[in-house]
């Protein structure tokens, strides 16, 4: 039972130092990933396009009589 534990924790550590580092890595490439949607996404809202659709539809709200 010791030698299988001893096997486990030898495994364990060894994944551990094998992955070293890449943590960052992914963490650089996401956080460009989500800069660049980001921009894109600016880019697209702030287009005259979408600017003027949503103006339309918040005056069409606001001109909407309830009852």
């Amino acid at each position: 039972m010791t030698r299988l534990r001893e096997r486990f924790i030898a495994r364990m550590w060894s994944m551990g130092v094998e992955e070293a580092g890449m943590s960052t890595a992914e963490y650089a490439i996401g956080t460009i990933a989500a800069a660049a949607f980001g921009a894109i996404l600016y880019t697209v809202i702030s287009g005259d396009n979408v600017v003027s659709a949503l103006t339309g539809i918040i005056t069409k709200a606001l001109d909407t009589a309830v009852g």
